[in-house]
């Protein structure tokens, strides 16, 4: 597999998300590839079924040359490792990993679907991802991140993060 660029996105809103967030980059760099790329830490409110804290978002880039599944795969054991639990949709977690991005794969599989379905839909996954990378274009969509930022509808508050 030749080496892809990938966009993750990282969140959480249970316990010590900051060191959460730090110790699964490093993560990520050991088990998928190395980060070439990190955008800003956001602070977004929670929605969804249950009343929950604000939820901390930042993106990264790195470069692999895992396939598609395996690098899911990697991801989704290292959010089981910091206590990730899939009870409630939508609901706190303490590490959540999206691919954002795998290189210009547009992947459709019960698994996984790349670019990200709802990408376009939420403020706190593209404003990060307009950091490191404003003219990467959506390749269903045809529009840049910056664009999609532009003419995205979901309201809901995201603003740069101060530890």
């Amino acid at each position: 597999m030749k080496v892809q660029n990938v966009i993750l996105l990282l969140g959480g809103n249970q316990g010590n998300v900051m060191q959460v967030l730090s110790s699964a980059i490093a993560l990520i760099e050991k088990e998928a590839g190395p980060l070439t790329a990190m955008s800003a830490v956001y602070k977004t409110g929670a929605w969804g079924p249950v009343p929950q804290p604000d939820f901390l978002n930042l993106a990264i880039q790195i470069r692999t040359q895992l396939t598609p599944g395996l690098l899911m795969q990697r991801l989704l054991n290292i959010e089981k490792r910091f206590g990730r639990k899939r009870d409630v949709k939508y609901g706190p977690r303490t590490l959540d990993i999206d691919i954002l991005f795998f290189g210009d794969a547009v992947i459709q599989t019960e698994l996984l679907t790349i670019p990200h379905p709802e990408l376009q839909n939420r403020r706190f996954a593209l404003k990060p991802c307009a950091d490191i990378a404003p003219d990467k274009r959506h390749p269903v969509l045809n529009k840049t991140i910056r664009e999609l930022l532009q003419i995205c509808t979901d309201s809901l508050d995201v603003s740069e993060y101060k530890a």
